[in-house]
């Protein structure tokens, strides 16, 4: 019998009780993952300075969450425990950076290709402020040449998108992309994965 999607996560020993169900019933909630666990970790006042994470008070930028892909841990704002709804679209974030890294060449050319289709129809907006933030940064020629600020662009609106649909599509003051450029990428991720497959992660 395949493991639950739960089973690939391992929260910190001492979370809370409730926090433990949360992750679990969130991951549950998702297409069939494969891969090997990632650990979690609540960190208080997360925050990111020169794409490094911290803690406390100091330079950089309060975020909620952030992952270390090589050594498959994830941070997670130590807030993020007394707000069930914000935690589970962090979580999925979070999550798909993992599935975005053993996308092949084709899958991330496809979804590539459903943006530039926005771009080129002046689609404004975005599903989630890290998408949006890279979005305001591209400048004539990014898409063409495949830049690196096309390709984070890219990857942050693959995991923002993920996002919002697994955790029901919510009415968000970060989901600000027209509904007709929306059903757009949820018709993409309707073929995601393939039928029988599970999602690497």
């Amino acid at each position: 019998m395949p493991l639950r999607n739960s089973a690939l996560l391992r929260p910190p020993r001492r979370a809370p009780t409730g926090f433990r169900n949360q992750v679990a019933a969130a991951m549950d909630r998702l297409p069939p993952l494969e891969g090997q666990p990632v650990r979690l970790r609540l960190i208080p006042e997360l925050r990111v300075y020169r794409r490094r994470l911290g803690r406390g008070p100091g330079p950089g930028t309060a975020v909620h969450a952030g992952s270390d892909l090589r050594r498959r841990i994830t941070f997670l704002d130590q807030s993020l425990v007394a707000d069930r709804a914000e935690l589970v679209r962090i979580l999925y974030h979070e999550i798909f950076h993992y599935a975005w890294v053993r996308l092949s060449n084709g899958q991330r050319h496809d979804y590539e290709a459903v943006l530039a289709r926005e771009l080129h129809r002046r689609a404004r907006g975005e599903l989630g402020w890290s998408a949006e933030l890279r979005k305001r940064k591209l400048a004539a020629g990014d898409v063409c040449h495949r830049s690196r600020r096309w390709r984070e662009y890219v990857c942050e609106s693959f995991c923002d998108t993920a996002a919002w649909i697994y955790a029901g599509r919510p009415a968000h003051p970060e989901a600000t992309l027209a509904p007709g450029f929306q059903a757009a990428r949820i018709e993409w991720f309707r073929g995601f994965p393939r039928p029988g497959h599970r999602i690497a992660i």
